[in-house]
C-alpha cells in the first residue's frame, strides 16, 4: 500500500472517530457565526470532510452548486431549535459540519 493511500485511510479513521451526535442547541454559537454547513442526508459526511481539510475548492463549489453542502438557512437552524434536533457533526476549521441522521 503506498502512502497515499495509507495517509487517506488515516485521515477517514480520524475523521470517523471525531464525528459524533450533538444537540443542535450545543451548536448555536457556531451557527451564529455562520460557520455550520449542512451536508444533505445522501451525501457522504466524511468524503466531505475530507474535501474541505485538503482544500478541494473544485469540489466543495460542486456540492455547494448541487444542494449537498449548504450554509444552513435560519428555517432549518429554527426547526431544528424546536425540536431539540441531535445530528451528526463534525468539525473541520473553521467550519462544523452537520448531517442529520435518521
Amino acid at each position: 500500500m503506498d502512502s497515499i493511500s495509507t495517509d487517506s485511510q488515516e485521515l477517514i479513521s480520524r475523521l470517523n472517530a471525531e464525528t459524533a451526535k450533538i444537540s443542535w442547541h450545543e451548536l448555536q454559537k457556531h451557527y451564529a457565526s455562520g460557520n455550520v454547513l449542512a451536508v444533505a442526508k445522501g451525501a457522504d459526511l466524511i468524503k466531505v470532510a475530507i474535501a474541505l481539510h485538503r482544500d478541494e475548492a473544485t469540489q466543495v463549489q460542486a456540492w455547494l452548486a448541487d444542494g449537498s453542502v449548504a450554509q444552513v438557512t435560519d428555517q432549518q437552524a429554527m426547526g431544528w431549535y424546536s425540536d431539540n434536533k441531535m445530528l451528526w457533526a463534525l468539525v473541520i476549521p473553521p467550519f462544523v459540519l452537520v448531517q442529520e441522521s435518521d
